[in-house]
């Protein structure tokens, strides 16, 4: 197990200081007032972005093959509207808003409708940019183009490629353009198919809500019941879907491994994946959230005790957000987010100077995974990009394409 992750040997808590205390580069960059490491991890994220966009973008001459946020050109649009809005450089808006033209162009015939992996995502960005350039012609195609997705009965109800991830591209339009851009007389009749779909699939089970992605029941964020549960958090729900939902995330809990992991899938009993995308990371981002939308104890101890797992195991061999140290990094700035603790925000940024200080070495040395695709948003650099900017004002953190 011990050969997916780095042991964690970084202190527990480090009283930060002006001066340089020791001969270890981590060690002094733990030490530095979070203001100075705000400083230098702003100018490793736009060094970063500025390659990412030429040999993504640039270099490529405008040619789009994948589209998608997840390891496409979109991610980069993403990542250049982070960067616009830490540092309001127009010229990241205007290539944010050229990227987007031509991912709409070669998604037109997707038949996916997610925001991570689908043409929603494109039409959901492509709008809210054209909103924040005060395009409104632009924004209106890019709506009209949204409403136009079509959401196929046999489409599965994860988050990458199914009816989450659709219902998440409609709450960061509602965010970002207004409340009620699509109403939830839309969005109700999503969330009425999927509650009915997890009930049958429970069959009167213990756990009161269950689905299926290529016919295994995944707990996870990205496939599976995690994932689910948090974009329902973000719609309107009966009171008696509340308690589905509720008593689904207690049914998760009382079942995670005695490490406080989380398994992969239903009566999984390997407690290996300790990823945004399966295991505790996931959990731990939800189950904050459920502590805020419900006020209930429970789920923030939870998300504590996930977050511990974090701690210990999440300094994986690779960089990136979907199942890497960036994605992982974000537990803390969700936790940080909810409580206020700052020793949540000491570990977030433990976990960012850790990529700072070892990750190209480790990676050169063979012993870290830039990812298969290793300038893309969820699986390489351009996660750890996005994570150094979301770091410069940490309580406004949200990790990708998860949290709104």
């Amino acid at each position: 197990m011990g050969d997916r992750f780095f042991p964690n040997e970084m202190p527990e808590f480090v009283t930060e200081s002006e001066e340089t205390t020791t001969e270890d580069s981590l060690t002094n960059l733990l030490s530095l007032p979070y203001p100075k490491t705000a400083e230098k991890l702003m100018q490793f994220a736009l060094d970063l972005k500025d390659k990412i966009v030429k040999e993504t973008w640039t270099r490529a001459g405008g040619r789009v093959k994948d589209f998608s946020m997840y390891t496409g050109p979109l991610g980069t649009a993403f990542l250049l509207f982070k960067a616009y809005q830490v540092t309001n450089n127009n010229a990241d808006l205007t290539f944010c808003t050229e990227i987007i033209r031509a991912c709409d162009s070669a998604s037109r015939s997707s038949g996916f409708g997610t925001f991570i992996c689908g043409r929603a995502g494109v039409c959901a960005l492509g709008a809210v940019v054209a909103k924040q350039a005060r395009d409104q012609r632009l924004m209106d195609h890019y709506l009209t183009q949204f409403k136009k997705i079509q959401i196929p009965g046999e489409i599965p109800n994860e988050l990458l490629y199914g009816r989450a991830g659709y219902l998440w591209a409609c709450s960061f339009l509602n965010r970002h353009i207004g409340k009620g851009t699509i109403p939830s007389s839309h969005t109700g009749v999503i969330v009425k198919e999927m509650i009915k779909d997890g009930i049958q699939l429970s069959n009167n089970g213990s756990c009161p809500l269950m689905y299926e992605w290529h016919g295994k029941k995944y707990w996870g964020a990205a496939h599976g019941l995690v994932g689910i549960m948090h974009v329902l958090m973000d719609m309107e729900l009966k009171p008696e879907d509340q308690e589905y939902v509720k008593g689904t995330l207690r049914y998760m809990i009382r079942n995670r491994f005695p490490s406080g992991n989380y398994p992969s899938s239903e009566e999984n009993k390997e407690d290996r994946l300790v990823h945004w995308c399966h295991g505790a990371p996931g959990f731990a981002l939800t189950l904050a959230k459920a502590a805020q939308v419900f006020g209930d104890e429970e789920f923030l101890k939870a998300a504590a005790d996930a977050g511990e797992v974090v701690w210990n195991r999440g300094l994986l061999r690779k960089v990136g957000i979907c199942h890497g140290v960036s994605g992982n990094a974000y537990v803390f700035l969700s936790l940080y987010r909810v409580t206020g603790n700052v020793e949540f925000l000491y570990r977030a940024k433990a976990f960012a100077c850790f990529l700072v200080d070892k990750s190209d070495r480790l990676i050169s040395d063979g012993e870290m995974h830039g990812g298969d695709r290793p300038l893309s948003l969820f699986e390489g650099s351009g996660g750890l990009a996005y994570l150094f900017l979301d770091m410069i004002e940490p309580s406004e953190a949200r990790f990708p394409a998860y949290e709104i």
